[in-house]
């Protein structure tokens, strides 16, 4: 049987993996600083990661939402304390693709509407209405093209008014800061604007997390560096260093009701276990601070190479120069043995390693690109 060949792949296979490093099958060793699209966020193999999961393993792996399961409250205290948002309610599910779409069918409940405003160059996954508000035509298959769904330009408030306007909006959905669209950034007066024509024309704020959550940014959330109360949070990636877990925070103006929303795996016992022992390690380790610092270096460090525009925040950084990336990103690879990320801009070169990375995989990247440039 073939694979369904829908990937491009690099002519490179892990099969190991530790901290900021991965391993192929000659041994040779590679810098990860994009982490499987912001997947890895406490490192690869992290001991106590690992211990977490063994010990779950040895317990109880799986039984379905239709029992008790308190770790899924543990998590949802925790995620709680991290993010200081104790006030909301905690969903889970398995990936980011399945968070925005239950965010966006649960705004439609909410509000009784149907129609979705999302932003030019976003990304918010692959199912129905997430992909329906994904800002890529290739993806969006006839099915998906059923959904009513308005792409508006960032900071441009009166557009977002005329659309509200029309009383038809359930939700207005938002990356803080644009993953697969590049890195942009809405500016924080039209965030600010924003929640406010959410709330006065009854249509619901979803704050897309799903890469920028979980102290990537430097804040727990992204959206924190604004003060503004989004409706539904959506997250995943970096929720379980690479076991799948997906989840959303819902508003307390929002009430549950038994089978509006429902998941065959979303909170499984190694799901939350894996979850716990990422909030575990960020904590002790002050990953979100680590990752402001870190900020702060890359960006001195790539303020001396020219023609490069800065991008990002915290740990979910990019560089734009005047150039497709496309051979750039394959000379680090194959010829320096650092993975990085592209972007639907192709002149972005995206940087997401874990949350673990070090002053010195910086300086190893910055030789890199001085001597490739």
């Amino acid at each position: 049987m073939k694979l369904f060949d829908v990937y491009p792949l690099y002519k490179v296979c892990p099969i190991k993996a530790k901290d900021v490093y991965v391993y192929d099958e000659a041994g040779t060793e590679y810098l990860d600083l994009y982490g499987g699209h912001a997947v890895i966020s406490v490192g690869h193999s992290h001991p106590h990661y690992i211990n977490r999961l063994q010990e779950q393993l040895q317990d109880i792996a799986f039984y379905s939402n239709a029992v008790e399961n308190p770790l899924q409250q543990q998590l949802a205290d925790e995620i709680g304390e991290q993010s200081c948002l104790h006030e909301y309610q905690l969903f889970l599910c398995s990936s980011g693709a399945e968070a925005n779409e239950n965010a966006l069918k649960l705004a439609s409940f909410h509000t009784g509407k149907k129609r979705v405003v999302a932003f030019k160059n976003a990304f918010h996954g692959r199912t129905s209405a997430a992909v329906a508000a994904t800002d890529n035509q290739n993806i969006n298959a006839p099915l998906n093209q059923q959904q009513r769904v308005t792409f508006i330009p960032f900071n441009d408030a009166e557009i977002l008014k005329n659309e509200l306007q029309k009383g038809d909006i359930c939700a207005v959905i938002f990356e803080p800061i644009q993953g697969v669209g590049g890195l942009d950034q809405p500016e924080d007066d039209f965030v600010i604007k924003m929640e406010q024509l959410c709330y006065q024309y009854e249509t619901a704020l979803i704050a897309d997390e799903v890469q920028s959550g979980f102290s990537r940014s430097g804040t727990f959330f992204a959206f924190q560096n604004n003060n503004i109360k989004p409706h539904i949070i959506t997250m995943a990636k970096g929720m379980g260093n690479g076991f799948p877990i997906g989840g959303i925070l819902v508003h307390p103006d929002i009430r549950p009701k038994y089978g509006m929303l429902g998941t065959t795996f979303g909170g499984n016992h190694m799901a939350c276990t894996a979850s716990l022992a990422v909030l575990e390690i960020l904590k002790k380790n002050k990953l979100q601070k680590h990752a402001k610092e870190m900020e702060v270096y890359f960006r001195s460090k790539a303020e001396k190479i020219k023609g490069a525009k800065i991008k990002g925040r915290g740990l979910m950084l990019g560089l734009e120069f005047d150039f497709e990336v496309g051979n750039l990103r394959k000379r680090l690879i194959y010829e320096k043995q650092i993975f990085t990320g592209g972007s639907s801009n192709k002149n972005v070169l995206r940087i997401l390693p874990p949350l673990t990375v070090q002053k010195v995989h910086f300086d190893q990247l910055f030789e890199a690109l001085k001597d490739i440039l």
